[in-house]
Protein backbone atom coordinates (compact mmCIF):
# COMPACT_ATOMS: atom_id res chain seq x y z
CA UNK A 1 0.00 0.00 0.00
CA UNK A 2 1.14 3.67 -1.01
CA UNK A 3 -0.20 6.78 0.80
CA UNK A 4 -0.31 9.61 -2.13
CA UNK A 5 -1.72 12.89 -0.87
CA UNK A 6 -4.03 11.29 1.59
CA UNK A 7 -5.08 8.52 -0.55
CA UNK A 8 -4.20 4.66 0.10
CA UNK A 9 -2.72 2.73 -3.68
CA UNK A 10 -2.56 -0.86 -4.04
CA UNK A 11 0.68 -1.95 -5.36
CA UNK A 12 -1.21 -4.56 -7.52
CA UNK A 13 -3.35 -1.59 -9.23
CA UNK A 14 -2.94 -0.79 -13.04
CA UNK A 15 -2.88 2.59 -12.69
CA UNK A 16 -0.24 2.59 -9.99
CA UNK A 17 1.60 0.24 -11.86
CA UNK A 18 1.34 2.65 -14.98
CA UNK A 19 2.38 5.99 -12.76
CA UNK A 20 5.58 3.72 -11.24
CA UNK A 21 6.66 3.06 -14.67
CA UNK A 22 6.20 6.88 -15.77
CA UNK A 23 8.27 7.74 -13.07
CA UNK A 24 10.89 5.35 -14.00
CA UNK A 25 10.86 7.07 -17.55
CA UNK A 26 10.99 9.56 -16.33
CA UNK A 27 14.00 9.01 -14.25
CA UNK A 28 15.62 7.34 -16.70
CA UNK A 29 15.31 10.55 -19.31
CA UNK A 30 16.48 12.42 -16.28
CA UNK A 31 19.36 10.46 -16.07
CA UNK A 32 19.79 10.33 -19.78
CA UNK A 33 19.66 13.98 -19.68
CA UNK A 34 22.49 14.51 -17.03
CA UNK A 35 24.52 12.06 -19.21
CA UNK A 36 23.84 14.34 -22.29
CA UNK A 37 24.95 17.13 -20.69
CA UNK A 38 28.05 15.43 -19.92
CA UNK A 39 27.90 14.80 -23.20
CA UNK A 40 27.47 17.91 -25.30
CA UNK A 41 30.81 19.08 -25.21
CA UNK A 42 31.62 15.87 -26.96
CA UNK A 43 29.17 15.62 -29.68
CA UNK A 44 27.72 19.12 -29.97
CA UNK A 45 26.27 17.91 -33.22
CA UNK A 46 24.14 15.31 -31.84
CA UNK A 47 22.68 18.63 -29.60
CA UNK A 48 20.27 19.41 -31.72
CA UNK A 49 18.58 16.22 -32.35
CA UNK A 50 18.91 15.54 -28.88
CA UNK A 51 16.95 19.11 -28.15
CA UNK A 52 14.40 17.99 -30.18
CA UNK A 53 14.53 14.65 -29.11
CA UNK A 54 14.26 16.32 -25.60
CA UNK A 55 11.69 18.51 -26.52
CA UNK A 56 9.18 15.74 -27.91
CA UNK A 57 10.29 14.12 -24.43
CA UNK A 58 8.57 17.07 -22.84
CA UNK A 59 5.84 17.14 -24.68
CA UNK A 60 5.76 13.31 -23.47
CA UNK A 61 6.60 14.24 -20.12
CA UNK A 62 3.89 16.96 -20.47
CA UNK A 63 1.47 14.38 -21.76
CA UNK A 64 2.29 11.86 -18.99
CA UNK A 65 1.79 14.89 -16.62
CA UNK A 66 -1.86 15.62 -18.02
CA UNK A 67 -2.43 11.97 -17.86
CA UNK A 68 -1.01 11.67 -14.38
CA UNK A 69 -3.79 14.16 -13.76
CA UNK A 70 -6.24 12.88 -15.43
CA UNK A 71 -5.63 9.17 -13.23
CA UNK A 72 -5.57 11.73 -10.22
CA UNK A 73 -9.02 12.73 -11.24
CA UNK A 74 -10.12 9.01 -12.08
CA UNK A 75 -8.55 8.03 -8.91
CA UNK A 76 -10.57 10.76 -6.81
CA UNK A 77 -13.90 10.31 -9.04
CA UNK A 78 -13.58 6.58 -7.63
CA UNK A 79 -12.37 7.18 -4.06
CA UNK A 80 -15.07 9.69 -4.18
CA UNK A 81 -17.23 7.19 -5.70
CA UNK A 82 -16.90 4.52 -3.06
CA UNK A 83 -16.66 6.71 -0.42
CA UNK A 84 -20.55 7.73 -1.49
CA UNK A 85 -21.17 4.27 -2.16
CA UNK A 86 -19.78 2.97 1.10
CA UNK A 87 -21.92 5.84 2.97
CA UNK A 88 -24.83 5.06 1.09
CA UNK A 89 -24.22 1.58 2.12
CA UNK A 90 -23.47 2.73 5.59
CA UNK A 91 -26.51 4.60 5.29
CA UNK A 92 -28.72 1.29 3.93
CA UNK A 93 -27.96 -1.00 6.15
CA UNK A 94 -28.16 1.95 8.99
CA UNK A 95 -32.01 2.23 7.53
CA UNK A 96 -31.85 -1.33 7.31
CA UNK A 97 -30.69 -2.35 10.68
CA UNK A 98 -33.04 0.53 12.32
CA UNK A 99 -36.02 -0.85 10.42
CA UNK A 100 -34.90 -4.38 11.96
CA UNK A 101 -34.43 -3.34 15.18
CA UNK A 102 -38.18 -1.47 15.23
CA UNK A 103 -39.48 -4.52 13.99
CA UNK A 104 -37.56 -6.30 16.67
CA UNK A 105 -38.37 -3.91 19.30
CA UNK A 106 -42.18 -3.77 17.69
CA UNK A 107 -41.43 -7.83 18.33
CA UNK A 108 -40.51 -7.39 21.49
CA UNK A 109 -43.11 -5.36 22.92
CA UNK A 110 -45.83 -7.58 21.43
CA UNK A 111 -44.21 -10.64 22.86
CA UNK A 112 -44.17 -8.70 26.03
CA UNK A 113 -47.57 -7.69 26.06
CA UNK A 114 -48.72 -11.59 25.06
CA UNK A 115 -46.71 -12.77 27.93
CA UNK A 116 -48.08 -10.53 30.22
CA UNK A 117 -51.14 -11.02 28.91
CA UNK A 118 -50.67 -15.04 29.16
CA UNK A 119 -49.31 -14.16 32.83
CA UNK A 120 -52.53 -12.19 33.87
CA UNK A 121 -55.07 -15.23 32.34
CA UNK A 122 -52.88 -17.63 34.23
CA UNK A 123 -52.68 -15.91 37.52
CA UNK A 124 -56.03 -15.36 36.99
CA UNK A 125 -56.67 -18.89 36.01
CA UNK A 126 -54.39 -20.04 38.91
CA UNK A 127 -56.69 -17.53 41.14
CA UNK A 128 -59.90 -19.60 40.06
CA UNK A 129 -58.06 -22.82 40.14
CA UNK A 130 -56.87 -21.98 44.11
CA UNK A 131 -60.77 -20.35 44.79
CA UNK A 132 -62.01 -23.58 43.47
CA UNK A 133 -59.52 -25.93 45.18
CA UNK A 134 -60.02 -23.97 48.20
CA UNK A 135 -63.72 -24.02 48.02
CA UNK A 136 -63.49 -28.12 47.41
CA UNK A 137 -60.97 -28.38 50.31
CA UNK A 138 -63.26 -26.98 52.34
CA UNK A 139 -66.54 -28.83 51.35
CA UNK A 140 -64.44 -32.14 51.63
CA UNK A 141 -63.61 -30.95 54.99
CA UNK A 142 -66.74 -30.28 55.52
CA UNK A 143 -67.95 -33.53 54.21
CA UNK A 144 -65.37 -35.08 55.94
CA UNK A 145 -66.54 -33.65 59.12
CA UNK A 146 -69.30 -34.59 58.81
CA UNK A 147 -68.42 -38.33 57.87
CA UNK A 148 -66.43 -38.13 60.86
CA UNK A 149 -69.40 -37.27 63.04
CA UNK A 150 -71.62 -39.92 61.85
CA UNK A 151 -68.34 -42.42 62.44
CA UNK A 152 -68.64 -40.99 65.91
CA UNK A 153 -72.13 -41.57 66.29
CA UNK A 154 -72.18 -45.31 64.35
CA UNK A 155 -68.96 -45.98 66.69
CA UNK A 156 -71.33 -45.38 69.70
CA UNK A 157 -74.38 -46.78 68.08
CA UNK A 158 -71.68 -49.99 67.68
CA UNK A 159 -70.42 -49.21 71.71
CA UNK A 160 -74.31 -49.15 72.76
CA UNK A 161 -74.86 -52.48 70.70
CA UNK A 162 -72.08 -54.39 71.93
CA UNK A 163 -73.43 -53.11 75.76
CA UNK A 164 -77.00 -54.67 74.45
CA UNK A 165 -75.62 -58.03 72.90
CA UNK A 166 -73.56 -58.56 76.56
CA UNK A 167 -76.55 -57.77 78.19
CA UNK A 168 -78.51 -60.25 75.86
CA UNK A 169 -76.13 -62.80 76.64
CA UNK A 170 -76.54 -61.85 80.07
CA UNK A 171 -80.25 -62.16 79.64
CA UNK A 172 -79.71 -65.19 77.91
CA UNK A 173 -77.24 -66.70 80.67
CA UNK A 174 -79.78 -66.48 83.38
CA UNK A 175 -82.89 -69.35 83.07
CA UNK A 176 -85.25 -66.69 84.52
CA UNK A 177 -84.31 -63.49 82.78
CA UNK A 178 -83.76 -65.59 79.32
CA UNK A 179 -87.67 -66.95 80.27
CA UNK A 180 -88.85 -63.18 81.17
CA UNK A 181 -86.96 -62.46 77.24
CA UNK A 182 -88.83 -64.94 75.70
CA UNK A 183 -92.01 -64.03 77.04
CA UNK A 184 -91.33 -60.49 76.12
CA UNK A 185 -90.60 -61.54 72.87
CA UNK A 186 -93.98 -63.47 72.66
CA UNK A 187 -95.82 -60.40 74.16
CA UNK A 188 -94.91 -58.66 71.43
CA UNK A 189 -95.67 -61.28 68.53
CA UNK A 190 -98.97 -61.42 69.72
CA UNK A 191 -99.95 -57.81 70.41
CA UNK A 192 -98.94 -57.46 66.66
CA UNK A 193 -100.98 -60.26 65.32
CA UNK A 194 -104.04 -60.23 67.40
CA UNK A 195 -106.85 -57.93 69.07
CA UNK A 196 -106.23 -57.27 72.75
CA UNK A 197 -109.25 -58.75 74.05
CA UNK A 198 -108.88 -62.34 72.28
CA UNK A 199 -105.51 -63.37 74.17
CA UNK A 200 -104.58 -63.18 77.87
CA UNK A 201 -100.98 -63.21 79.14
CA UNK A 202 -100.02 -65.04 82.16
CA UNK A 203 -103.08 -66.72 82.49
CA UNK A 204 -103.95 -69.24 85.89
CA UNK A 205 -105.47 -72.33 84.78
CA UNK A 206 -107.74 -75.32 86.35
CA UNK A 207 -104.23 -77.10 87.45
CA UNK A 208 -102.80 -73.88 89.26
CA UNK A 209 -100.15 -73.90 86.16
CA UNK A 210 -99.60 -70.33 84.67
CA UNK A 211 -99.14 -70.11 80.89
CA UNK A 212 -97.18 -67.39 79.40
CA UNK A 213 -100.01 -66.64 77.01
CA UNK A 214 -104.06 -68.09 76.40
CA UNK A 215 -105.56 -67.22 73.13
CA UNK A 216 -109.51 -67.43 73.08
CA UNK A 217 -110.05 -69.60 69.48
CA UNK A 218 -113.69 -71.13 69.31
CA UNK A 219 -114.88 -74.58 69.89
CA UNK A 220 -113.43 -76.52 68.24
CA UNK A 221 -110.33 -76.02 69.31
CA UNK A 222 -111.44 -74.01 72.10
CA UNK A 223 -108.37 -71.45 73.75
CA UNK A 224 -105.12 -72.41 73.26
CA UNK A 225 -101.59 -72.17 75.03
CA UNK A 226 -98.37 -70.71 74.16
CA UNK A 227 -95.14 -71.67 76.18
CA UNK A 228 -92.51 -69.21 75.93
CA UNK A 229 -89.67 -70.90 78.60
CA UNK A 230 -87.81 -72.69 76.06
CA UNK A 231 -83.82 -74.56 77.55
CA UNK A 232 -81.18 -72.99 75.83
CA UNK A 233 -78.53 -74.50 77.53
CA UNK A 234 -78.41 -77.40 75.88
CA UNK A 235 -78.34 -75.63 72.29
CA UNK A 236 -75.69 -73.42 73.59
CA UNK A 237 -73.36 -76.01 74.94
CA UNK A 238 -74.15 -77.88 71.76
CA UNK A 239 -72.88 -74.82 69.74
CA UNK A 240 -69.92 -74.41 71.56
CA UNK A 241 -68.95 -78.16 71.77
CA UNK A 242 -64.92 -78.28 70.63
CA UNK A 243 -64.53 -82.04 70.01
CA UNK A 244 -66.55 -85.26 69.17
CA UNK A 245 -67.16 -86.47 72.94
CA UNK A 246 -68.67 -83.07 74.46
CA UNK A 247 -70.52 -82.87 70.80
CA UNK A 248 -72.21 -86.07 71.61
CA UNK A 249 -72.77 -85.17 75.22
CA UNK A 250 -74.48 -81.80 74.21
CA UNK A 251 -76.07 -83.52 71.49
CA UNK A 252 -77.80 -86.15 73.85
CA UNK A 253 -78.41 -83.63 76.25
CA UNK A 254 -80.09 -81.48 73.89
CA UNK A 255 -82.54 -84.06 72.87
CA UNK A 256 -83.15 -85.30 76.34
CA UNK A 257 -83.93 -80.96 77.11
CA UNK A 258 -86.57 -80.79 73.78
CA UNK A 259 -88.31 -84.38 75.16
CA UNK A 260 -88.67 -83.20 78.59
CA UNK A 261 -90.05 -79.52 77.75
CA UNK A 262 -92.41 -81.30 74.95
CA UNK A 263 -93.89 -83.95 77.92
CA UNK A 264 -94.27 -80.88 80.23
CA UNK A 265 -95.64 -78.79 77.84
CA UNK A 266 -98.54 -80.67 76.99
CA UNK A 267 -99.04 -82.47 80.70
CA UNK A 268 -99.68 -78.45 81.89
CA UNK A 269 -101.26 -76.81 79.09
CA UNK A 270 -103.34 -79.41 77.39
CA UNK A 271 -106.95 -79.71 79.61
CA UNK A 272 -109.66 -81.68 78.35
CA UNK A 273 -112.57 -79.40 78.85
CA UNK A 274 -110.69 -76.41 79.47
CA UNK A 275 -108.21 -75.97 76.54
CA UNK A 276 -107.91 -76.84 73.29
CA UNK A 277 -106.05 -80.53 72.32
CA UNK A 278 -103.01 -79.23 71.44
CA UNK A 279 -100.68 -76.10 72.80
CA UNK A 280 -97.86 -74.42 71.15
CA UNK A 281 -93.97 -73.99 71.53
CA UNK A 282 -92.38 -70.86 71.33
CA UNK A 283 -89.04 -70.57 70.39
CA UNK A 284 -87.57 -67.19 70.83
CA UNK A 285 -84.62 -68.02 67.66
CA UNK A 286 -84.66 -69.15 64.27
CA UNK A 287 -81.29 -70.83 64.60
CA UNK A 288 -82.90 -73.38 66.93
CA UNK A 289 -85.70 -73.85 65.20
CA UNK A 290 -83.88 -74.35 61.95
CA UNK A 291 -81.12 -76.60 63.75
CA UNK A 292 -84.06 -78.52 65.06
CA UNK A 293 -85.89 -79.70 62.25
CA UNK A 294 -82.26 -79.98 60.30
CA UNK A 295 -80.95 -82.53 63.11
CA UNK A 296 -83.55 -83.58 65.57
CA UNK A 297 -86.87 -84.42 63.01
CA UNK A 298 -87.72 -87.10 65.28
CA UNK A 299 -88.48 -84.48 68.06
CA UNK A 300 -90.70 -82.66 65.70
CA UNK A 301 -92.60 -85.81 65.53
CA UNK A 302 -92.57 -86.27 68.73
CA UNK A 303 -94.20 -83.37 69.46
CA UNK A 304 -96.60 -83.72 66.84
CA UNK A 305 -97.87 -87.35 68.46
CA UNK A 306 -98.30 -85.10 71.70
CA UNK A 307 -100.19 -82.28 70.01
CA UNK A 308 -97.58 -79.75 70.59
CA UNK A 309 -96.46 -77.50 67.96
CA UNK A 310 -92.91 -76.12 67.56
CA UNK A 311 -92.97 -72.63 66.12
CA UNK A 312 -90.26 -69.56 65.76
CA UNK A 313 -90.91 -65.77 65.48
CA UNK A 314 -91.94 -66.07 61.92
CA UNK A 315 -94.03 -69.62 62.08
CA UNK A 316 -95.26 -68.22 64.86
CA UNK A 317 -96.54 -65.12 62.86
CA UNK A 318 -97.81 -66.63 60.25
CA UNK A 319 -99.84 -68.99 63.14
CA UNK A 320 -101.55 -65.92 64.92
CA UNK A 321 -102.35 -64.24 61.80
CA UNK A 322 -104.44 -67.82 60.73
CA UNK A 323 -105.85 -67.61 64.56
CA UNK A 324 -106.78 -64.15 63.68
CA UNK A 325 -108.68 -64.99 60.64
CA UNK A 326 -110.51 -67.75 62.84
CA UNK A 327 -111.41 -65.53 65.34
CA UNK A 328 -112.81 -62.92 62.62
CA UNK A 329 -114.95 -66.08 61.36
CA UNK A 330 -115.91 -66.72 64.50
CA UNK A 331 -116.93 -63.64 65.49
CA UNK A 332 -118.64 -62.78 62.34
CA UNK A 333 -120.75 -66.59 62.93
CA UNK A 334 -122.05 -65.07 66.32
CA UNK A 335 -122.94 -61.78 64.74
CA UNK A 336 -124.73 -63.60 62.14
CA UNK A 337 -128.40 -63.79 63.53
CA UNK A 338 -128.02 -59.90 64.28
CA UNK A 339 -126.64 -59.45 60.81
CA UNK A 340 -130.06 -61.67 59.39
CA UNK A 341 -132.26 -59.51 61.57
CA UNK A 342 -130.57 -56.60 60.22
CA UNK A 343 -130.64 -57.54 56.62
CA UNK A 344 -134.84 -58.44 57.41
CA UNK A 345 -135.22 -54.93 58.68
CA UNK A 346 -133.53 -53.60 55.82
CA UNK A 347 -135.48 -55.53 53.24
CA UNK A 348 -138.50 -54.20 54.91
CA UNK A 349 -136.84 -50.57 54.86
CA UNK A 350 -136.44 -50.84 50.77
CA UNK A 351 -140.15 -52.64 50.58
CA UNK A 352 -141.24 -49.41 52.10
CA UNK A 353 -138.87 -47.09 50.14
CA UNK A 354 -140.03 -48.66 46.88
CA UNK A 355 -143.67 -48.25 47.42
CA UNK A 356 -143.11 -44.73 48.24
CA UNK A 357 -141.18 -43.80 45.49
CA UNK A 358 -144.14 -45.67 43.07
CA UNK A 359 -146.51 -43.45 44.88
CA UNK A 360 -144.04 -40.19 44.15
CA UNK A 361 -144.06 -41.32 40.63
CA UNK A 362 -147.55 -41.79 40.37
CA UNK A 363 -147.93 -37.90 42.12
CA UNK A 364 -145.25 -36.67 39.21
CA UNK A 365 -147.02 -38.40 36.83
CA UNK A 366 -150.25 -36.91 37.48
CA UNK A 367 -148.66 -33.65 38.05
CA UNK A 368 -146.65 -33.45 34.63
CA UNK A 369 -150.40 -34.41 33.36
CA UNK A 370 -151.73 -31.35 34.76
CA UNK A 371 -149.08 -29.05 33.98
CA UNK A 372 -149.41 -30.39 30.33
CA UNK A 373 -153.36 -29.97 30.58
CA UNK A 374 -152.03 -26.01 31.63
CA UNK A 375 -150.14 -25.52 28.96
CA UNK A 376 -152.75 -26.52 26.53
CA UNK A 377 -155.03 -24.21 28.06
CA UNK A 378 -152.53 -21.11 28.52
CA UNK A 379 -151.69 -21.80 24.39
CA UNK A 380 -155.69 -21.30 23.47
CA UNK A 381 -156.08 -18.46 26.02
CA UNK A 382 -152.70 -16.65 23.83
CA UNK A 383 -154.06 -17.33 20.95
CA UNK A 384 -157.41 -15.65 21.33
CA UNK A 385 -156.00 -12.95 22.88
CA UNK A 386 -153.63 -12.42 19.82
CA UNK A 387 -157.00 -12.36 18.05
CA UNK A 388 -158.46 -10.01 19.91
CA UNK A 389 -155.59 -7.57 19.69
CA UNK A 390 -155.86 -7.99 15.77
CA UNK A 391 -159.37 -6.92 15.70
CA UNK A 392 -160.85 -4.01 13.73
CA UNK A 393 -163.72 -2.38 14.76
CA UNK A 394 -163.77 -0.12 11.63
CA UNK A 395 -163.58 -2.34 9.24
CA UNK A 396 -166.52 -4.81 9.14
CA UNK A 397 -167.64 -7.12 6.49
CA UNK A 398 -171.13 -7.08 5.80
CA UNK A 399 -171.92 -10.91 6.94
CA UNK A 400 -170.11 -10.00 9.85
CA UNK A 401 -172.35 -6.70 10.62
CA UNK A 402 -175.60 -9.34 10.30
CA UNK A 403 -174.45 -10.68 13.79
CA UNK A 404 -173.74 -7.77 15.72
CA UNK A 405 -176.00 -6.58 18.34
CA UNK A 406 -178.20 -3.57 17.84
CA UNK A 407 -177.62 -1.01 20.02
CA UNK A 408 -181.18 0.39 21.21
CA UNK A 409 -181.91 2.86 23.57
CA UNK A 410 -184.32 1.57 26.76
CA UNK A 411 -187.71 2.81 27.39
CA UNK A 412 -188.10 4.76 29.78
Amino acid sequence: MIEIAGQNYSLSDPLVIVVLAVAAALLLIFMMLVLGLRATNRSAQLAEPLAQQLAVLGQSVQALGQGQEQLRGGLQHVSETQANAQVQMIQTVETRLGAVQQHMNDRLADNAMRSQRAMAEMQERMKESLYGSSKQTATSLTQLQERLKMIDKAQDNITKLSGDVLSLQDILSNKQTRGAFGEIQLNDIVSKALPADSYVLQKTLSNGKRADCLIHLPNPPGPIVIDSKFPLEAYEALIGARNEAELKSAVQLFRSSVRKHINDIAEKYVIEGETADGALMFLPSEAVYAELHAKFSELVQEGFSKRVWIVSPTTCMATLNTMRAILKDARMREQAGAIRKELGLLHKDVERLGDRVANLDRHFGQAAKDISEIKISADKAGRRAQRLDNFDFEELAPEETANVVPLSKPDV
